[in-house]
């Protein structure tokens, strides 16, 4: 399977793997309590991609949300996108070790990268940047770089502060700052509620720490006057 050359298309595209399923690490609440909190948490998320400009930046936004957070809708997504596009990536998902939790907690691990890996072989995606709030994010780092990924960001352990980390990455990667500086941004405003929640040496505060794999330092949002396309 060939995809073109980064170099030949300007064409961007935002993939949004958004999958809340109502968790919240280390409660165990009733179906409907995670019913409510999986609508607000996506539907807040979709109302900050487009207060901070998503919409505008990218030539395309695709979101697999719900029904859609699953594996094989998101390898074929990958694919069809990068025959046109360089791809950002957003996992606004939960995870584990080497994976994400998709649609009613069923996991996109080995059965979804593996075979994709295998497709890509000698002819990586054309992906720019992942990031990722997904807890054990830093597990599948090595994966999508291997996929194309430039530069991939994600926590060692469980993340305890997605928000406000994911409110300060979106302000400043759409300011115009690298994503390296985005993530950074992102860290900041995540480790100064938990510190202030949980305390300095809470093992929360160092689990949701954001570490870049790669090479983020020059990568930037499009600019909205670049955008082409709807």
């Amino acid at each position: 399977m060939k995809t073109k050359l980064a170099s030949l298309t300007q064409k961007t595209a935002l993939l949004v793997l958004l999958e809340n399923v109502g968790h919240i690490h280390g409660l165990n609440l009733p179906r409907w309590m995670r019913a409510i909190i999986d609508f607000i948490s996506e539907a807040y998320a979709k109302f900050i991609l487009r207060l901070y400009g998503a919409h505008r930046r990218y030539d395309r936004v695709v979101i697999l949300e719900d029904a859609e957070a699953n594996g094989k809708l998101l390898a074929s997504t990958l694919l069809d996108l990068s025959q046109t596009y360089e791809i950002d990536i957003f996992l606004l998902v939960h995870g584990l070790e080497k994976g994400l939790v998709g649609f009613r907690g069923k996991p996109i691990k080995g059965e979804t990268f593996g075979p994709l890996l295998d497709r890509v072989l000698g002819h990586p995606l054309n992906l720019r940047v992942v990031y990722g709030l997904n807890c054990y994010g830093s597990s599948l780092a090595e994966t999508w770089q291997a996929l194309g990924a430039k530069a991939v960001c994600g926590a060692n352990g469980v993340n305890w502060f997605p928000e406000p980390g994911l409110s300060g990455f979106l302000l400043a990667w759409f300011s115009g700052r690298s994503f390296t500086q985005s993530v950074a941004q992102s860290n900041r405003a995540m480790l100064w509620v938990g510190r202030r929640l949980l305390g300095e040496e809470h093992v929360g505060v160092k689990s949701s720490t954001l570490h870049v794999f790669g090479a983020g330092a020059n990568l930037k949002a499009p600019k909205t006057n670049d955008v082409k396309g709807a």
